[in-house]
């Protein structure tokens, strides 16, 4: 009886420890930062395929430092519920994930022989990409481990959401 409970415990224990912590951005990490008046700015860049677009400026007040980011939103929807997913792309990630979207789409006028699959990770978890089965298919995840937050664009979508992170780029 002792050997089972013991057994238990360290499977139980083993589970809970294994799980991955969230990996924060910068900015949510600075804008966290406590005995400071901090003050967040949320502008409205614009919307791709239900994913909202926001530069996110973080100040403390006390001191006069900023941190940017862009702020991706998406509501998925099941049954019953709604759920937003969120993800943060701190300034120092957006000109890799605005290459890499060119790079991608000069890639949808090439076949592949074999399933081939393409990707841009940022620190926290965001993935941009896209996958080869007979065609090219484009999507947006903003959650790592969260398959509800993966949104599949077309060809002219990805041009769009390009679009509206240079946008956003400016802005920051």
């Amino acid at each position: 009886m002792k050997k089972i409970i013991l057994i238990s415990l360290l499977l139980l224990s083993t589970i809970v420890f294994s799980q991955e912590k969230k990996i924060l951005s910068n900015t949510e990490i600075f804008s966290a930062k406590c005995g400071t008046l901090i003050e967040k700015q949320f502008i409205e860049i614009g919307e791709c395929k239900s994913i909202k677009i926001n530069v996110l400026k973080v100040k403390d007040l006390n001191d006069g430092t900023t941190f940017s980011a862009i702020r991706l939103e998406y509501e998925s929807v099941d049954r019953y519920t709604k759920t937003s997913k969120i993800s943060i792309l701190d300034k120092d990630e957006i000109d890799g994930l605005i290459k890499s979207i060119k790079n991608l789409n000069s890639v949808f006028k090439t076949n592949r022989d074999t399933y081939t699959e393409i990707t841009f990770k940022s620190r926290t978890g965001f993935e941009c990409g896209a996958f080869y089965t007979k065609k090219w298919k484009t999507y947006v995840k903003l959650e790592k481990y969260d398959s509800d937050s993966m949104v599949f664009l077309s060809t002219d979508d990805i041009l769009n959401f390009l679009s509206l992170i240079e946008q956003a780029k400016s802005k920051m």
